[in-house]
């Protein structure tokens, strides 16, 4: 008969017994093989893990690491070889070998968007032949760009300011001086501006743009992010010239996306100055827009370099209104609403 203390007799006693006796096991096979290396024999074979069992089991803190890491080799060993032998299978096989799978990522997984617009369509033709940018890219008019503050602007926003209108030509840098943007935007439509971007600002850091196209709209608010000037930029290039530069837009391609894309177009004028190998890149992945300013050069027939030049940031869409800016009384085309349109990490907007 067992005794009051002996928890041996216990079903939870045995299968400790039964862990205890597996871990034994393991660390015998490990001290085993460790020993015939050392003694200068072959190698030892992958340890196997008896079934059911789990590293996490082994109640020794310094064992369990140990036991974690050579698991982690022996994967990383059996990773390169079965690489190793593909690579020989393809280039046995030569040309006949099969292309390369595509690895799966979020963004080549995206969700199929309804509103995925199609350069060809006679509507989106016509869309555009009627919307508020048809003027520009009719050539009718010119951009020129007013960039202005929240009110008292701290120094990090001012310089973001004057850099962007070293970017943007044709801009103009005016301090708010305590003006509403409703009594800003008839002056900017009296004075023939185009466009007016507002860099706001929170605790001395520039966190949000707002770009309303003049005189009719629309108007987009973003949150500005990842804000570098550019003495903070490494490794970056001199001070950009007064040419006019190149406009990239990438990934732009829903409905949403598309008029993004044209507001941020309608911001440089149509005749790029290719002279002065500079260009203004606005890239959207997953709904973030990066803008970065290079400067390229030509080493050969096959190189190109590239040269930051700054600034550069990263902004996300928060709203598209109808018309000029209007808080109050405003119509908006599209807001975010991250409750209801971020449960799927698949789907995006631009």
């Amino acid at each position: 008969m067992a005794k009051s203390g002996d928890k041996s007799g216990s079903p939870s006693g045995k299968k400790s017994l039964k862990r205890k006796a597996a871990a034994e096991e393991l660390q015998e096979a490990t001290f085993a093989g460790d020993g015939a290396t050392e003694s200068g024999g072959q190698p030892p074979k992958a340890v196997a893990f008896p079934p059911g069992f789990s590293i996490s089991e082994i109640k020794n803190k310094q064992r369990r690491h140990l036991m974690f890491t050579r698991w982690k080799q022996q994967q990383r060993k059996e990773k390169l070889a079965a690489k190793k032998k593909l690579k020989k299978e393809r280039e046995a096989l030569g040309d006949k070998a099969p292309p390369k799978p595509v690895p799966k990522t979020i963004d080549n997984q995206r969700v199929y968007d309804e509103t995925t617009v199609d350069p060809n369509d006679e509507e989106v033709a016509y869309d555009e032949a009627t919307d508020e940018f048809a003027s520009y890219f009719n050539k009718q008019t010119s951009p020129k760009i007013l960039i202005t503050t929240s009110d008292r602007p701290h120094g990090r926003t001012v310089r973001l300011c004057e850099q962007l209108s070293t970017v943007i030509p044709n801009s103009h840098v005016y301090y708010r001086r305590g003006l509403a943007l409703k009594k800003i935007i008839p002056q900017c439509i009296t004075r023939d501006f185009t466009d007016l971007i507002v860099i706001n600002e929170d605790r001395k850091t520039p966190n949000g743009l707002i770009l309303s196209h003049l005189p009719n709209g629309p108007t987009a608010h973003f949150k500005m992010s990842s804000v570098r000037l550019r003495k903070e930029i490494k490794r970056r290039g001199k001070d950009p010239t007064e040419h006019i530069p190149e406009i990239i837009l990438n990934n732009f391609t829903t409905w949403l996306g598309h008029s993004i894309g044209r507001m941020f177009a309608s911001l440089f004028p149509h005749n790029p100055q290719f002279i002065g190998r500079q260009v203004a890149t606005f890239h959207n992945q997953r709904d973030y827009i990066f803008f970065r300013f290079h400067r390229y050069i030509f080493r050969s027939e096959k190189k190109v370099g590239i040269q930051e030049l700054g600034p550069r940031f990263t902004l996300k869409l928060r709203s598209l209104q109808k018309g000029t800016f209007d808080s109050k009384y405003g119509e908006y085309e599209w807001v975010h609403k991250p409750r209801e349109m971020d449960t799927s990490r698949r789907k995006f907007h631009l």
